[in-house]
């Protein structure tokens, strides 16, 4: 049974409302080497990543220690905002969003959501996934059945763990949780 690691990203240098891809702060890095101390003795084992820098960047550290490239996997990237916000606007409407259930959800947000699901469902041998608060409150809430956008507010380089069995995710462990802005 493949077991999922998902890593939400470090500290990014700009909030969501500031920048829409930025990279890792110093304590973002920071946070990356101590994750990668973290997860080094598990492996090495396969390891994806969303294509934001933040995510990218988060797992460099794994990635060296283990002499890895990391794959870009795009269905666990961050979720979409609609078209046409300024960034400002793209934050308030993920606030706002954040509030609901998948229910509510237009039908490109929910086809995101199911892609992103199929994907991690789909692993089939033990995998470090670098990925996004969104993203792993989505995969948290197949496993266990719930429908709200946020189930859980996972810290940045927190480790949620799932396993994958016949092609379903079940949850082992949440990640550490923290207060977070919307970045």
């Amino acid at each position: 049974m493949p077991r999922l690691y998902i890593v939400r990203h470090g500290r990014a240098a700009a909030t969501f409302a500031e920048a829409a891809d930025p990279g890792l702060d110093t304590l973002g890095r920071s946070q990356a080497e101590a994750v990668a101390a973290r997860l080094a003795p598990i492996g090495p084992i396969a390891m994806l990543s969303s294509p934001l820098a933040r995510a990218r960047e988060t797992s460099e550290p794994l990635a060296k220690r283990w002499r890895r490239t990391v794959p870009l996997e795009p269905a666990v990237a961050e979720i979409p905002s609609p078209a046409g916000l300024s960034l400002s606007e793209r934050a308030e409407w993920l606030r706002d969003f954040m509030t609901g259930s998948w229910r509510e959800a237009s039908r490109d947000l929910a086809q995101w959501r199911e892609e992103a699901i199929a994907a991690l469902a789909a692993i089939r041998e033990d995998t470090v996934v670098f990925s996004h608060f969104i993203a792993i409150n989505v995969a948290a809430g197949a496993a266990e059945g719930d429908d709200r956008v946020i189930l859980f507010r996972p810290d940045n380089c927190s480790v949620t763990i799932l396993d994958v069995d016949n092609g379903m995710l079940k949850l082992v462990e949440r990640g550490q949780e923290a207060e977070t802005k919307v970045n």
